[in-house]
């Protein structure tokens, strides 16, 4: 039988008729009859009478609801005690039972009155009114407790009775509430338990991340609640079931009654109950606990997926974009370091690619329930990375055919050109001689002879080994080449005809004529007065800036006298700083684009109020933190500023260098952006997958995600000093070199700065205002040993064998000590942090600057040697420059002391 459902269909409960039952006018000793039948006493009450029929009902109604069904069955066995009473207390409780007992009775006894004349009384009166009580079992009426004792056990009496029951009423309604209430406690568990379990079984699985946590969070909360529900409430039995057994436990004599017996199955019952509902419902909770934790595993790899997805496909199409094969060596040899510098970029997303594959096998293995999803990620995440690696290969080979194509064409060029000269330098007055003509042989015979190293192979082999890379134009510039090889030899034979013959007999002078480069019809005799090797060394030179320019294509016939020809490769190198202004101009105006883009696209976006309620509450309010000073910059390099300044250096390349010189302040701007990327950074990496940032990007129909565009200032102010090198390798021993040098100096200072800034911003642990310790000069990481004096103890470190690992950062008022840690930030890489260990005031040290034994140490020491500092530098060079700096700000401050 099912306690809670027994609890369902009873009327009342104790607590309903606690008053009632206080009264005592009835009660439910635990007694048994012979045959098990419960008895119900109606013990002496004076106002039996004045009792109100619903109470009277209530009351009889319970009593009887109590024993279990089988024992209610046998009937219940009725003692009415009124010795003390009248006949009319007799009548009136026989009358009462008679019309309002709900149970099935089996025996009715009553025990008389005892004193003679209200005894007859009732013996008349019984006599005469049995019938009028209509019940249709047997009434027994008793003169005293020992007739009753002929009926029942006195075992099962208590002691009013006459008998040996020991029976408590207080303590009776007390075991009764507590049980109801326990039975009320686990039919309310086992129904929040069923609720719980009907809503798990009913809940959709979230799509994402964040809300897949929070319901896996919500759910283990509330099921550590309802366990502690279930703790409490078997618990609270426990207590029960050793209260209604404590008569027993206190005395080995002592024995519960059958209804207290009953009581014990009753709560037993329902632990048991309790038991086995904990048990399906921790099968249940297993079962779904399980599928939230696959859930949110799904989730993350679906996350991963789509980044790393994303990265790759980025990686694909920038693969895609290297069509180019060359069209010179150095352009070859460009192609293979970008090719290269792809590959090393496409390392770490390949990597994770790789292993996000590893991590969905491992999730299929362990039987996650999404394997049909899972699974054809795996399989596109390696296809892409086979497709990459297999990709790349191809690219080296096309590009190593590609130099090998251009040298072995720049090889044949380079023979063609030397063996022109080599025709047009032999002097036409030195070949009329016998003695001249044979050397003039000799000289062209060498030549020849290193026409095998340098001459193409056969032109239908060459063009099926290089048919994969032959484009058009390189195709015709090969056919190009190998018609001039053909000219160059037809040259040399003519000219070892003519020279043979004046070897052999010697007539009349002849006056030969010099071959021109071209072929041409028309000869010249060229007046030599430059070695060849001077005009084409300049011009390889130049050649090698610009891999476009070709030697024979500035048509440089060696009919030109050497002044026109260093005119005009002179013209050539000078189209090296225009090539400089021109890139710098267009990608310059391309930054300013992009830079006009992100702030309309994105920054103005977020204050657009039909986009507010996509963006993050993350994100709320910090439009400052993720785009740091980016207006500011882009109302620099506008057209109004930078960028138009540096439009008008297309006619005056020198200007250039003014410009930066100009804008060296202006340009501190780097800085303060390059301060705040830690924080962008870890802000985007916090909302960087939402719905607006996909929305803008969709509406500007970029292809890259805004976090490669906040990149693009730090990258900006790396290009400035690359092209600046450029320009002043262009530019030496030129008018402008100065400001030139100058330029780039302050553009690496200004890195420099931004680079040291970077790593100040690290410092944690330094309780004042390092803005307070002026200009922050250098740092670096260095081991250092510390020899300490303090009053008469002197106290060592240097005798241990490890030494300390310090960052310094050396200002101009302080010198800081801080130990290195890095840390990973949520799964990213790496970052630095520097937690201060100890500071130096620069007015109060001093340096040793050689350390006998090791010319990479140095010694800075404080008050008069009391504290001494070794640093070991990593090279002699860094260590130099560190001196240097301490000497400039000692020195300074001695100069401010005169």
């Amino acid at each position: 039988t099912d306690e809670i459902m027994q609890q369902e269909i009873r009327p009342l409960v104790a607590v309903d008729i606690i008053e009632q039952l206080h009264r005592q006018f009835a009660i439910l000793s635990g007694g048994r009859g012979k045959d098990g039948a419960p008895i119900i006493t109606f013990p002496e009450f004076a106002g039996f009478s004045d009792i109100p029929d619903e109470d009277f009902l209530n009351v009889v109604t319970y009593l009887t609801s109590i024993p279990s069904l089988e024992a209610a069955s046998i009937g219940f066995i009725i003692i009415i005690d009124r010795r003390r009473d009248k006949w009319s207390a007799v009548k009136a409780s026989l009358t009462r039972i008679a019309g309002a007992f709900p149970g099935n009775l089996q025996l009715v006894f009553v025990l008389r009155p005892s004193r003679f004349i209200q005894r007859t009384i009732a013996d008349i009166g019984i006599k005469l009114y049995r019938d009028d009580f209509k019940m249709k079992v047997p009434i027994i009426m008793l003169n005293s407790v020992s007739d009753l004792h002929g009926y029942i056990d006195k075992s099962q009496l208590t002691r009013e009775l006459g008998g040996t029951l020991e029976y408590g009423h207080s303590q009776w309604i007390h075991h009764r509430t507590a049980i109801e209430n326990f039975a009320m406690t686990v039919k309310t568990t086992a129904q929040m338990l069923q609720t719980f379990g009907t809503d798990l079984a009913e809940t959709e699985l979230p799509n994402d991340v964040q809300c897949t946590e929070e319901l896996l969070s919500a759910h283990t909360d509330h099921h550590g609640k309802l366990k502690d529900e279930l703790k409490l409430a078997v618990k609270q039995g426990a207590t029960l079931l050793t209260c209604i057994r404590e008569p027993v436990t206190r005395s080995a004599n002592s024995k519960l009654s059958p209804d207290e017996l009953e009581n014990v199955a009753t709560v037993e019952r329902l632990l048991a109950q309790l038991d086995e509902t904990e048990k399906a419902f921790d099968q249940f909770w297993t079962k779904h606990h399980l599928k939230l934790e696959q859930c949110l595993q799904l989730r993350h790899f679906e996350h991963d997926f789509r980044e790393v997805k994303l990265a790759l496909d980025n990686l694909m199409e920038a693969q895609a974009s290297f069509a180019d094969v060359g069209d010179s060596v150095t352009r070859v040899e460009h192609l293979l370091r970008e090719q290269k510098q792809l590959e090393e970029k496409g390392q770490e997303p390949l990597e994770k690619a790789q292993s996000l594959a590893l991590h969905g096998e491992q999730l299929i293995q362990n039987n996650h329930y999404a394997v049909d999803s899972i699974r054809p990620k795996c399989v596109e995440l390696r296809r892409i990375c086979d497709d990459f690696t297999n990709e790349t290969k191809k690219k080296y080979d096309i590009l190593g055919k590609s130099l090998e194509l251009h040298k072995q064409l720049d090889k044949a060029s380079q023979w063609c050109e030397a063996g022109i000269y080599l025709l047009a330098s032999q002097a036409v007055d030195k070949c009329q001689s016998q003695e001249g003509a044979e050397t003039a042989l000799v000289e062209i015979e060498k030549f020849l002879v290193t026409a095998k190293e340098h001459q193409l192979s056969n032109p239908k082999e060459f063009y099926n080994q290089f048919d994969m890379i032959l484009t058009p134009e390189i195709k015709a510039n090969a056919q190009r080449i190998l018609q001039k090889l053909e000219d160059v030899q037809e040259m040399f034979d003519k000219r070892q005809v003519s020279l043979k013959k004046l070897a052999a007999k010697q007539t009349r002078p002849v006056q030969p004529v010099a071959p021109h480069p071209e072929s041409s019809p028309k000869r010249a005799s060229p007046k030599i007065t430059r070695p060849a090797g001077v005009v084409q060394t300049n011009f390889l030179r130049c050649q090698g800036k610009y891999p476009g320019l070709q030697f024979q294509g500035h048509a440089f016939p060696v009919t030109q006298p050497a002044s026109t020809r260093t005119k005009s490769l002179a013209r050539c190198c000078s189209e090296s700083p225009s090539h400089i202004i021109n890139e710098l101009i267009e990608t310059e105006r391309v930054y300013v684009e992009e830079l006009q883009s992100i702030i309309e696209g994105y920054a103005s976006e977020m204050d657009n109020p039909s986009l507010v309620h996509l963006i993050p509450s993350a994100l709320q309010n910090k439009k400052e933190i993720l785009f740091g000073n980016l207006p500011e910059i882009y109302e620099f390099h506008n057209r109004q500023i930078f960028l138009k300044e540096i439009e008008n250096c297309i006619e005056n390349p020198e200007l250039l260098a003014r410009c930066f010189l100009k804008r060296k302040e202006d340009l501190q701007i780097y800085e303060k952006y390059c301060q705040n990327k830690p924080r962008s950074e870890a802000l985007w990496r916090q909302c960087g997958d939402s719905i607006f940032f996909q929305e803008c990007q969709r509406k500007l129909d970029h292809k890259l995600s805004l976090d490669a565009y906040l990149l693009k200032p730090v990258q900006r102010i790396t290009k400035y000093q690359l092209l600046l090198k450029e320009m002043l390798k262009c530019s030496k021993n030129s008018e402008g070199t100065a400001e030139l040098e100058e330029a780039l100096a302050t553009m690496l200072d200004i890195i420099k700065s931004v680079n040291d800034s970077m790593h100040q911003i690290a410092i944690t642990g330094y309780e004042g205002d390092v803005s307070e310790l002026g200009k922050l000069l250098m740092q670096g990481s260095f081991n250092v040993w510390t020899d300490h004096k303090k009053g008469h103890n002197k106290v060592k470190d240097l005798a241990r064998f490890k030494p300390m690992q310090r960052h310094l950062f050396l200002y101009t008022k302080m010198l800081l000590f801080c130990k290195k840690r890095e840390e990973n930030t949520d799964g990213h890489e790496k970052t630095a942090s520097y937690s201060f260990k100890n500071s130096l005031k620069m007015s109060t040290v001093g340096i040793t600057e050689n350390v006998k034994g090791d010319n990479k140490k140095f010694e800075i020491w404080y008050n008069g040697r009391e504290e001494v500092y070794i640093i070991q530098a990593s090279s002699v060079e860094l260590k130099n420059t560190w001196i240097s700096e301490i000497r400039k700000v000692l020195t300074g401050q001695l100069e401010a002391c005169r």
